[in-house]
């Protein structure tokens, strides 16, 4: 295939740019993201590959490869990387994550804009490191942004994004995304829950949610 301009793509490259799109495409199909909105990024080495600005998951192709390196100089592709570069950055340096995952999935950015935390409804916030914070409001693609979202996301895996959205990351690409569908999946529930008029939804205190992270550490297929 061409390559694109800059230097050589490599296989390991290819191979996880074409596994960033899939993921990419997965976010629009499980509704997670409407049209350009939301990001997704993976790292290979010292290489983070990205989703382009404002160009639909559907047309992206092998010869569209964007990729900056830690700095975010960019050094794959000719198509201007995603305005939320700051924030995968801001993850990729201070944290151990292969990939990650930006979507403004509407249940999630629904609690966004009216508690400052998930409250604990379901166990599976242990998933995600503990109780989901919600990062205080900075323009898209500000520094101020990728700066709240690390502070929300200390300890954690996933954070909220005031009146934005969500922010996963993972191990892998597939680790990241389920992340965000189950931390949309706990808003929605918790958004269910607490509009049954004259209920108030019953919450896992801390000591509860610490068992099930114990639990979880041994949990699915050994090895």
């Amino acid at each position: 295939m061409e390559e694109p301009r800059g230097r050589r793509v490599r296989d390991e490259e290819a191979c996880a740019w074409e596994a960033l799109v899939a993921t990419a495409r997965r976010t629009v199909s499980d509704g997670l993201v409407v049209g350009t909105s939301g990001n997704v990024s993976v790292r290979v080495g010292d290489t983070v590959l990205v989703t382009p600005s404002g160009v639909p998951y559907d047309r992206l192709t092998p010869q569209d490869v964007t990729g900056v390196d830690l700095d975010g100089r960019q050094v794959l592709g000719t198509l201007v990387p995603t305005s939320e570069l700051p924030m995968h950055l801001a993850v990729h340096r201070t944290t151990d994550a292969r990939a990650v995952v930006h979507t403004h999935a509407v249940h999630a950015t629904a609690v966004s804009t009216l508690v400052r935390e998930l409250p604990l409804v379901h166990y599976m916030a242990a998933a995600l490191g503990g109780p989901v914070r919600v990062a205080p409001y900075a323009a898209y693609g500000s520094d101020e942004l990728a700066e709240n979202m690390l502070q929300a996301l200390a300890g954690r895996s996933g954070c909220l994004l005031q009146n934005h959205g969500t922010l996963t990351y993972g191990a892998s690409l597939d680790q990241a995304l389920d992340r965000t569908a189950q931390l949309e999946w706990m808003c929605r529930l918790w958004l269910t829950a607490s509009s049954v008029p004259g209920l108030t939804p019953s919450l896992l205190t801390e000591g509860q949610l610490a068992e099930v992270t114990e639990r979880l550490r041994g949990y699915g297929q050994p090895g």
